[in-house]
């Protein structure tokens, strides 16, 4: 693996030397450290690369933009290894629209294998036999300067990856494997941070589909309250007030300080700097006519037919004996979504599959024949 010292990437020249170096590796280890632990809107801090011959660790908050990386990320002859790439990859586009091609993620490979533990720690000491440190992972990786522990610490990760991608993708040879995760990586390089703009905050808040309306209005007026606090403030939400707290006094809807005291749902500190504004955004929101109250969307369940149903029972029964016998996760070989799919379409023969656009083409591939004849046992 990668023991050349680190280099600390801040300046436009030695980036724009970065991205040359970079040009000529087939493979490259990614790995990113963020501050959402410490501000309201959370960034990408460090983002650390390790090629042959390269161990770098760049200094996002240094550049206006990091243009001279767009064409490394976007050749298709240069494949890019994450290990868990699914928040990385919406991070990297939402703070730099740097998108992904060829991407392989090390962790979803692991998932294909069946390992019991997939994440990076367990995954290098089960392969490489070396304990990683973790003691800065939750630290704030927004300050400046930082130490340098703490950047030698960032560029530990990155050092393992592409020692590690070969090894897995040895594995996933010998097991008829590379394709359902080379796919499945294509798909996963296109998420997308998810924008709520302009959405009420109880839709995406645990809990909010129990509430009646008032207490769902009630909710909503304190969750308006916590994002605006945490935004002056540069916090993150839970370190305002906690989600557990904002369910429990839209229940109550203290009235006074002193059922805001009773409820238990704040501390004194927290009742000394918000109390008097959750009063208020309670009071307010508790005076919404009727008409005008929230109501929680609901979507209805469509109606399965018994014939579809018991379509699906068979798939699932056949998933589950395939899924135990490959080793992995039922989910991976094929999701519930994808069973009603398919029990849906009813595909009486291979072809067939190729209507349903939910079906990877690894699936259907491998897979086809027998989820056509298994099909054929409800007909």
């Amino acid at each position: 693996m990668n023991n050349i010292p680190c280099a600390i990437i801040d300046s436009r020249r030695e980036l724009d030397n970065l991205a040359r170096k970079l040009a000529g590796r087939t493979c490259v280890g990614v790995d990113l450290e963020a501050d959402s632990m410490y501000h309201f809107k959370e960034k990408v801090c460090l983002i650390q690369i390790a090629a042959e011959n390269v161990n770098a660790v760049i200094d996002p908050l240094a550049f206006d933009d990091l243009s001279a990386l767009k064409p490394i990320f976007e050749r298709r002859d240069i494949q890019k290894i994450f290990h868990g790439a699914d928040y990385d990859i919406r991070s990297l586009f939402r703070d730099f629209q740097l998108t992904i091609d060829n991407l392989f993620d090390t962790e979803l490979a692991c998932r294909f294998l069946g390992f019991g533990e997939t994440g990076l720690d367990a995954v290098v000491k089960k392969r490489f036999g070396v304990v990683l440190d973790k003691k800065y992972q939750r630290k704030d990786w927004s300050r400046r300067p930082l130490p340098a522990e703490m950047i030698a610490y960032a560029a530990q990760d990155a050092r393992f990856l592409v020692p590690l991608a070969d090894w897995l993708k040895t594995e996933l040879e010998q097991k008829r494997r590379l394709n359902w995760v080379t796919e499945e990586c294509e798909h996963l390089s296109k998420v997308r941070a998810n924008d709520f703009n302009n959405q009420p905050l109880y839709l995406h808040f645990k809990g909010a589909g129990n509430l009646d309306r008032k207490s769902l209005a009630v909710l909503e007026a304190l969750l308006q309250l916590r994002r605006e606090a945490a935004r002056k403030k540069d916090r993150p939400l839970f370190r305002i007030i906690g989600s557990r707290s904002l369910l429990e006094l839209a229940l109550a809807k203290p009235a006074n300080l002193t059922q805001l005291e009773q409820s238990g749902a704040l501390s004194r500190k927290q009742i000394g700097m918000y109390g008097q504004d959750v009063l208020a955004a309670i009071q307010a929101a508790g005076k919404t006519a009727f008409k005008e109250l929230p109501v929680y969307p609901r979507k209805k369940a469509p109606r399965i037919p018994a014939a579809v149903a018991g379509r699906i029972r068979v798939l699932k029964d056949w998933r589950d004996e395939r899924a135990q016998a490959l080793g992995i996760n039922p989910a991976l070989l094929c999701t519930k979504a994808l069973m009603t799919a398919i029990a849906v379409q009813k595909p009486s023969k291979v072809s067939d599959l190729i209507r349903i656009k939910e079906l990877r083409r690894w699936q259907r591939k491998e897979f086809g024949r027998e989820i056509v004849a298994v099909l054929k046992q409800v007909r």
